[in-house]
């Protein structure tokens, strides 16, 4: 389901791989998350730039992610469209996690950061 990315600062650029990220498929979405930061990955940046619609099970897979990675890493969401983007302002999840326009502005603040 998803589609990942390693560069070269060991930063882990992850696509959904659907246009909606729903109860449908959250779960595999976070397992498949899961099973990356188990195998060692640590900076994570979810490009959500293909993603049109994000429900509540989508965004508590995007949160579960969080805990599993916690103090290890870090975690950036990137690309939100006008959609996916108000899902987070109305709950409150634009707070939580570190948005970014795109994916090349997230691995510039991510790489520098390292």
């Amino acid at each position: 389901m998803i589609h990942t990315a390693k560069h070269d600062s060991d930063i882990t650029v992850i696509r959904p791989g659907v246009d909606r990220l729903t109860a449908v498929n959250a779960k595999a979405f976070k397992d498949e998350v899961t099973a990356l930061i188990n195998d060692g990955a640590s900076q994570l940046i979810v490009d959500f730039q293909d993603v049109t619609f994000l429900d509540s099970s989508g965004l508590g897979a995007l949160v579960g992610v969080l805990k599993k990675i916690g103090h290890r890493g870090d975690l950036a969401v990137a690309g939100l469209t006008t959609d996916v983007a108000q899902m987070f302002k109305i709950c409150r999840m634009d707070r939580v996690f570190t948005t970014y326009a795109n994916v090349d502005a997230a691995l510039q603040k991510m790489a520098e950061n390292q």
